[in-house]
């Protein structure tokens, strides 16, 4: 066939009869060498030509090149562990073989003797403590708590600080969160155990939680933790849920005494009320008519002593003028007519006021 005489009989792909060789110019049993340029690279040339290259690159080969390589990577590794950064809601404590030094490093770029000296890092920021149990939780045994009336509270608050003190925060307590967490607790049942359940409640909830601040300060401040305490709400103030509709109950027996006792004293105020004002109108017209009393008694005395000095005078003419008025006040209103024998009617008698009564009411 014409391709078997241009490739010396050895078949399409070029092979000849005894080299038994595949389609793409080489056997599968074909040794190895250095001059076989259309076989595939061999491995032990590459890594003795990457060799000689790595020669050619370090300074004085493999004897004197690679320490000075690991010297180099070992210094750069070292000069990475001695530089540290400070971010601006953190402080650094250096510690020199486990001992705190004294200084507390500030925000920034700062470098120490490493592996000497090492550094922690706190972060400074003000932090949220949560204490008796989040919203939703089934572990709410840290909030229950027995307030003074023998009532049992399920009080969830919350506790605000920061790291006033880095130095003091790492090293005078241990576990400086947990025990927070355990005064915050403890302080909480002191000033809930004193006061009546209604106090949490409702009534004095701002005056409980500043008094459970200052008390969680103090105790960590006598401790020395470097913490101190910004603030503290009380979030939450439930029964267990175990007496929740009896305690409900409860407190809806007391809204309506609350508000029968409003009603009581709105009807006792309206009634003293009107019983004071009854009592100053009293009082003004006994003043009144104790006024009237006296000026009557003191005009009849100037009265009578006028009188007096008049009859002292005309003895005859005053006493036929004081026995005519006398007469005239008790006849004024008399309904009889009066008749003399020799005089016939008496002229001052009301004649017609006396008749006129009696045709109207004919």
């Amino acid at each position: 066939m014409p391709w078997s005489n241009q490739n010396g009989g050895g078949g399409p792909w070029g092979g000849g009869g005894g080299n038994n060789q595949g389609p793409w110019g080489q056997g599968p049993n074909r040794p190895r060498g250095g001059g076989n340029k259309g076989g595939p690279p061999d491995l032990e040339d590459i890594i003795r030509r990457g060799q000689d290259q790595l020669r050619n690159i370090i300074p004085g080969g493999f004897n004197g090149g690679v320490a000075a390589i690991v010297a180099a990577i070992v210094a750069v590794f070292w000069l990475i562990q001695c530089v540290y950064t400070v971010q601006p809601d953190e402080r650094g404590v250096e510690l020199r073989f486990g001992k705190p030094r004294d200084t507390v490093s500030m925000p920034g770029l700062h470098f120490h003797f490493w592996p000497m000296d090492s550094v922690e890092i706190v972060k400074v920021t003000e932090q949220l403590l949560n204490v008796g149990g989040s919203q939703g939780s089934s572990n709410t045994a840290g909030g229950l708590m027995l307030s003074g009336d023998q009532n049992i509270l399920n009080v969830r608050f919350n506790v605000l600080y920061q790291i006033s003190d880095a130095r003091a925060y790492l090293f005078n307590v241990e576990s400086p969160a947990q025990t927070l967490q355990q005064v915050s607790e403890s302080a909480m049942r002191e000033v809930v155990g004193r006061r009546p359940a209604q106090d949490a409640f409702r009534d004095r909830r701002l005056e409980i939680a500043s008094e459970v601040a200052s008390i969680i300060q103090d105790t960590m401040a006598r401790y020395s933790s470097g913490i101190s305490i910004n603030k503290v709400t009380i979030e939450d103030v439930a029964p267990p849920r175990e007496v929740a509709d009896a305690f409900q109950e409860v407190q809806r027996a007391d809204q309506d005494k609350q508000r029968l006792v409003e009603e009581a004293n709105q009807y006792a105020n309206q009634k003293l009320g009107q019983a004071r004002g009854d009592g100053a109108r009293i009082r003004e017209d006994a003043a009144a008519y104790k006024d009237r009393v006296v000026k009557e008694a003191e005009g009849e005395a100037q009265r009578f002593i006028a009188i007096d000095e008049q009859y002292s005078k005309a003895p005859d003419v005053t006493r036929k003028r004081l026995f005519l008025e006398t007469m005239e006040q008790v006849l004024k209103n008399s309904k009889k007519v009066i008749i003399d024998e020799k005089q016939g009617v008496v002229p001052y008698l009301p004649l017609n006021e006396i008749t006129r009564p009696s045709q109207q009411g004919g």
